[in-house]
């Protein structure tokens, strides 16, 4: 969350997904405002997540798309730009997820 928030994402939230059948145990979801800033958090977040021993299993989605997805097992990152983050709404649709953190 805090590599996040120094590359200046918005609105990040940490959601507990384990007591609901899910794939995952947690979902990091936040806003970018532009393609370079998507690239850049998600290469961030993929090096320094496998410093920390927790190394990266798929990606999806590309910046230009507004969307990307980093998938570590147990963690799976979104990184959204603002309008995407608002069609998906994965807040609403995961709404009995417990939020663990959210930093504006």
């Amino acid at each position: 969350m805090e590599l996040a928030s120094d590359k200046l994402a918005a609105d990040i939230v940490l959601l507990d997904l384990r007591g609901i059948p899910a794939f995952t145990d947690f979902f990091v979801i936040m806003t970018a405002e532009a393609n370079r800033q998507i690239e850049a958090i998600a290469e961030d977040m993929a090096k320094s997540l496998k410093q920390m021993g927790l190394p990266m299993h798929h990606r999806e989605g590309q910046p230009d798309s507004g969307w990307v997805l980093l998938d570590f097992g147990g963690l799976v990152v979104h990184i959204f730009g603002e309008a995407q983050r608002e069609l998906y709404d994965l807040e609403r649709i995961w709404e009995r997820a417990v939020p663990l953190l959210r930093v504006q």
